[in-house]
């Protein structure tokens, strides 16, 4: 009989595996069986926010993916970051095969999200869907979900995939593959569909429970539930003024004849990188100007210029390049900052974990902002706050007064919102949204998100402004996001006007400097799985040299350089507006 101390060398390995859950619990079941497999006994499993996927040994991973040894698994939700953009790839793989089933002679364009949970969609080579064509399409999509048919999954050598989409005249798929640093591709297929998608799928059509189809601006909506509602459909909201300026960029890259990755990769190989940039930056120039334009004409009313707009935009030049277009038309406007005008620390309201809540707009002190406000245009002199981070108090600060006719630039992230000055009217402000709003895509139905050029934007600027880590930066980014949801996106409507402060270029440009710091993240960190994906969707850029970009470029915010970075209105040896 064996000593119960005693190491020895098994045969046969074990037939079965063990998988670890992050709570203690142990799953058993019989080894290369899926992760699915082993998931669906959970009580939890395809509950009110199902499991569509799983970190397997600190790599994200399908629910098709076999475990052959003993693991540590951490099941993947929809409200999860990762859940949720595997199920809005799948649902948008199943709106695909549908269509090309029912208009097999047409295509489908995936161009933007909507604010409310869902992608506008276009209508290629034919004119817009009917709303009982749009009732057919859901209705048969519904059908393939009742039937759970699963989305194959092959690896195939990338020539196959470019010969396949050649055969089916998709050439924007081909424009970009010929970029791809590896010599396969994983292709899914559904009914007569295959297709390559940026990231996992679940693993069938069952698994795609919420979703709906309605028209909007020429197109329609692919609506789907939000990461904090999984089960949930919301309302589709009035965004007639961010679908405007989609449609404004989007006629942007056609006239510069670059209207998907492939074709921006095309343009770098046959050396156009400094055509592009500066028309691109151009373009950004004479929207400025325009805007500028517009708060020259209401500049005797309307004396307050509001600027919001979500993390990383680019508000900072922006509300620069602004004043410089305003100085050129004669008008020296003063700029006030919001954040001086937070509550004395202890005043400041917590959130439900405790912690200080500074993006609340109860965090700021906004009757005497308003009484400021009022005063300055009324061309009294007053003293502005000054609020002291360290001590987390208001100090007293400037003594100010406007010239006459003076505007007041105010920046800060609640700008749009009507509660910042209820007692000021509208027809005293100018408000205006900036946002960095990509329209550019990889091909017709891989989307380039808004938020992650808006992530690798500000991983670049805290890495070199505040020593912030990438995996610093992403682990604070879903709070991040969870700010702008309440405070910023629901007021973006209330904008005058709007600038996209997206760059046709820039994720070229920011892959030389993003890479060596996302490399950086640790294995085995919540961080690494967004690192590794923003890596691997980096690699579909060409990279262009950072010296390329202009000096006044919206990017020199993030990358450095800026020569706006110590701009400051001068007037006879004082800031502008001093007494």
């Amino acid at each position: 009989m064996k000593a119960s101390n005693e190491i020895y060398l098994s045969a046969t390995p074990r037939a079965t595996v063990e998988v670890i859950l992050p709570d203690g619990r142990v799953l058993c079941g019989p080894r290369n069986k899926t992760i699915g497999s082993f998931l669906k006994a959970l009580p939890e499993w395809n509950k009110h926010d199902p499991i569509v996927g799983a970190v397997l040994n600190g790599e994200l991973r399908e629910l098709t993916h076999p475990v052959e040894l003993d693991s540590r698994v951490r099941p993947v939700k929809m409200s999860d970051s990762d859940g949720s953009r595997i199920y809005r790839r799948s649902v948008t793989f199943l709106l695909e095969a549908v269509f090309e089933a029912m208009f097999p002679t047409a295509d489908i364009a995936v161009e933007h999200a909507l604010s409310s949970g869902g992608f506008y969609c276009s209508v290629i080579n034919r004119g817009p869907l009917s709303k009982e064509e749009l009732a057919a399409m859901e209705a048969r999509m519904r059908e393939l979900v009742k039937a759970d048919l699963p989305f194959e999954r092959k690896i195939v050598p990338l020539q196959e995939a470019i010969d396949y989409f050649k055969s089916k005249q998709r050439e924007e798929k081909v424009q970009l593959l010929k970029y791809r640093n590896k010599d396969t591709l994983v292709l899914y297929k559904l009914g007569d569909r295959r297709d390559y998608h940026h990231g996992y799928m679940v693993p069938s059509t069952g698994c795609l429970r919420w979703f709906g189809l309605t028209p909007i601006a020429g197109g329609f909506a692919l609506l789907f539930p939000r990461r904090h509602t999984p089960n949930e459909l919301p309302p589709l909201p009035d965004s007639k003024k961010l679908l405007v300026t989609f449609r404004q960029y989007n006629d942007w890259l056609v006239r510069l004849g670059i209207e998907n990755v492939g074709a921006l990769n095309d343009a770098i190989q046959a050396n156009r990188a400094s055509e592009l940039i500066l028309v691109s930056e151009a373009l950004h120039e004479h929207r400025i100007a325009e805007i500028a334009s517009l708060v020259m004409k209401r500049a005797k009313e309307a004396r307050i210029v509001l600027i919001a707009g979500p993390s990383s935009s680019g508000k900072t030049t922006f509300s620069k390049r602004l004043t410089v277009q305003l100085l050129a038309q004669g008008i020296s406007p003063f700029p006030m900052e919001l954040d001086n005008y937070f509550l004395d620390r202890e005043h400041t309201p917590k959130d439900k974990n405790g912690d200080y809540d500074f993006e609340s707009l109860e965090a700021l002190n906004t009757p005497k902002l308003q009484a400021d406000l009022q005063h300055l245009i009324a061309g009294d002199e007053i003293q502005l706050p000054r609020f002291n981070f360290r001590l987390g108090r208001s100090e007293p600060g400037e003594v100010v007064k406007l010239e006459k006719d003076q505007l007041v630039i105010l920046e800060g992230i609640h700008g749009l919102n009507p509660r910042l000055l209820p007692d000021i009217s509208q027809q005293q402000t100018t408000r205006l949204y900036v946002s960095c709003l990509t329209q550019l895509n990889l091909d017709r139905q891989n989307r380039i998100s808004t938020t992650d050029t808006r992530l690798l934007r500000r991983i670049v600027r805290d890495a070199r402004d505040r020593g912030y880590s990438a995996q610093q930066t992403i682990g604070r980014w879903d709070s991040v996001g969870l700010g702008e949801k309440k405070h910023i996106f629901p007021y973006q409507e209330n904008a005058d006007e709007m600038f996209n402060s997206a760059l046709v270029y820039e994720l070229s440009a920011i892959r030389m400097v993003a890479e060596p710091l996302l490399r950086q993240v640790v294995f085995g960190t919540p961080e690494y799985i967004e690192a590794k994906r923003l890596l691997t969707f980096l690699q579909w850029f060409l990279p262009i040299g950072e010296d390329l970009i202009p000096d006044n470029s919206i990017l020199r915010e993030f990358v450095g350089g800026s020569i706006l970075k110590g701009f400051t209105l001068w007037k006879n040896g004082k800031r502008n507006g001093e007494g």
